[in-house]
């Protein structure tokens, strides 16, 4: 629905004064606080106007008004363009921060939650890349004894994840590291979701001749490798701020903000609302745009993350209707864009072609 100019001009300073003092704001506060050249009669004519529209609410029996969710979707979508244009000065030095433990992947992704937690007063998430989306660069077999054998697998991204196996067969411990070289000669450069069953039997064969009475055990380990990636699918969601909210007057009501916490603290709801969201770099779903009531007073400001330029995560913002969109969504993007940029930096190989 279009808008006249001042009705924006006015729409823009409740949202404004709102987003300040958490207050019903009414003609007068407007026409003290802003300059916008009418009256406050005028500015009480278009508030009426404006909540008929369905952009203000007043609560209760207050002279105030407040905005909707149909509000903060207006003025973000106005400010959409501008926001994402944006260059935010403090991009350097969030990259010095984030890379000063760049060695590891979940360094940066803790330094990254934590910082977007303590700029923008909220609470921050980023969920970490799924191992199948992660391109394999080394596989090593370590012996435990007879019949078990500790699979490690390293990611280029420096991911490295751990897994028992228990075989039926042995393999013999000789062989142990041709093996692992083997694997990772044929392996290096695929992702986990990638092996399938042409790669598997050549990988079978090739690993065949180097210990003909193993093939059993081999198969078997092949098979692991490409069937069983439910056990290293350990969802990972790194979070910070989330007692902030008991910060914030909208969540004085201790049922409400424990609602809140409650759902934020458990990682699976958390990553399937990540997994809602559509594959654009950012997105804002504001109130009850959001598909859990328990979020039905919040918004949430997303982006991806990327490397090699395939988008492996998401890291995201929640906090209440009423936040500084603005700078909520220019921290997000800058902390975005810097990750993609430390990732890169540090883990991007250039040998990394399939064979």
């Amino acid at each position: 629905m279009s808008l006249d100019k001042r009705k924006v001009k006015i729409l823009k300073a409740i949202i404004a004064s709102y987003i300040d003092n958490a207050e019903a704001v009414g003609s007068r506060t407007i026409s003290k606080k802003y300059e916008l050249g009418v009256s406050p009669a005028t500015i009480r004519n278009e508030m009426s106007d404006l909540e008929e529209m369905g952009f203000l609410t007043q609560p209760h029996t207050s002279s105030g008004r407040i905005p909707t969710d149909k509000a903060y979707r207006y003025y973000v979508d106005e400010l959409w363009t501008k926001a994402l244009g944006a260059q935010d000065k403090n991009m350097r030095q969030i990259i010095r921060i984030v890379d000063e433990e760049a060695n590891e992947l979940d360094s940066i992704l803790r330094n990254s939650v934590r910082i977007l937690s303590q700029f923008t007063k909220y609470t921050s998430f980023i969920v970490a890349p799924q191992l199948k989306k992660a391109v394999i660069k080394r596989i090593q077999l370590v012996p435990v004894d007879e019949n078990k054998i500790l699979l490690v697998i390293v990611m280029q991204n420096n991911i490295v994840k751990q897994v028992m196996l228990k075989l039926n067969k042995p393999i013999p411990f000789d062989q142990i590291d041709r093996i692992s070289a083997t694997l990772s000669k044929k392996l290096s450069g695929y992702m986990l979701e990638d092996i399938n069953a042409q790669l598997k039997e050549s990988l079978i064969q090739e690993l065949y001749h180097i210990r003909e009475n193993a093939g059993d055990s081999l198969f078997e380990l092949v098979n692991f490798l490409s069937t069983n990636l439910g056990k290293f699918e350990d969802l990972n969601v790194y979070s910070d701020g989330i007692t902030n909210i008991l910060n914030l007057p909208e969540y004085n009501d201790l049922d409400k903000a424990r609602e809140f916490i409650s759902f934020v603290e458990d990682k699976d709801s958390v990553a399937k609302l990540f997994q809602t969201e559509n594959e654009n770099d950012m997105t804002v779903s504001i109130g009850h745009e959001n598909s859990y009531k328990e979020l039905s007073d919040c918004s949430l400001i997303t982006a991806t993350y990327k490397f090699n330029g395939k988008i492996i995560g998401k890291i995201g913002v929640i906090g209440p209707t009423r936040m500084d969109y603005q700078k909520v969504i220019s921290a997000v993007k800058s902390m975005s864009e810097a990750m993609n940029e430390i990732i890169d930096q540090n883990f991007t190989e250039q040998d990394n072609n399939k064979e």
